[in-house]
């Protein structure tokens, strides 16, 4: 296994970062497979009491899939591609566990996903958040659907058609952040959190957080195979793979 998720024990919490800075912290095949992984170990490790997931650097937690990695996908590949990272949505979903995220940058796509997804989220101001991949010429499918589940229909469509990313402020005014702190403070609190979470009554933990699995899961597959239809279309039109382009062309210059 490499090191492109890395795991640190503060006292009985594991905190998981992804470990791509150079990378914005994208979601490649391996770190997805990685994070999934050390999800898993971390929620089976009778030493371990929570989880927080955040991200090596000051610039991002994550901002959204490899794109150059994504270019490449051919349409046959998409399905599993889409599937891998989809993956770990549902392993945070599935840890026993407490999950809290600590956003230290920007969280964007499949980030900001992750991010929803946890138990709770704890970010500090400079952290922007989003659901930018229609930009990027992928349909935004399992990202409004997560989203659906914090907001309402308006707002759901104005950040999914949009695709503009908000500042923490708005986030948090929002409901989608529970606790804003300073940059030097968010790992702390974010420990601080998962401890807190981890020491409820463990039946009532067990049960309340399996029933907003429930309710998160049940529109899961439905979203997934609609996401997986719109860009197997996009794919095959070479839309993402234009933007892409152009985007890392215009890098590049």
């Amino acid at each position: 296994m490499s090191d492109v998720v890395t795991v640190e024990r503060l006292g009985a919490i594991a905190v998981l970062r992804l470990n791509r800075p150079d990378a914005l912290n994208a979601v490649s095949l391996e770190l997805a497979r990685e994070l999934t992984e050390k999800l898993l170990a971390m929620d089976n490790d009778a030493d371990v009491e929570g989880i927080v997931l955040s991200a090596v650097g000051e610039r991002a937690f994550c901002a959204g899939v490899d794109l150059r990695e994504a270019k490449e996908i051919e349409v046959a590949e998409v399905e599993s591609w889409f599937g891998t990272v989809c993956n770990i949505y549902r392993t945070i979903l599935q840890t026993e566990k407490p999950v809290v995220a600590a956003i230290n940058g920007i969280a964007a796509g499949a980030g900001f996903q992750m991010a929803l997804v946890s138990d709770l989220r704890v970010a500090h101001e400079g952290a922007r958040l989003g659901q930018p991949e229609i930009n990027a010429g992928i349909p935004s499918i399992m990202g409004s659907y997560w989203m659906s589940l914090h907001l309402g229909w308006a707002k759901n469509q104005e950040l999914s058609l949009t695709g503009r990313l908000m500042l923490a402020v708005e986030a948090q005014e929002l409901g989608l952040i529970n606790f804003l702190v300073e940059p030097d403070r968010l790992i702390a609190k974010a420990c601080e959190v998962a401890e807190e979470l981890s020491q409820k009554p463990a039946t009532a933990w067990r049960r309340t957080k399996a029933r907003f699995r429930e309710i998160a899961l049940a529109g899961f597959d439905e979203a997934f195979r609609a996401g997986v239809l719109g860009q197997q279309e996009a794919f095959a039109k070479g839309e993402p793979q234009a933007v892409i382009d152009a985007f890392l062309a215009s890098r590049k210059g």
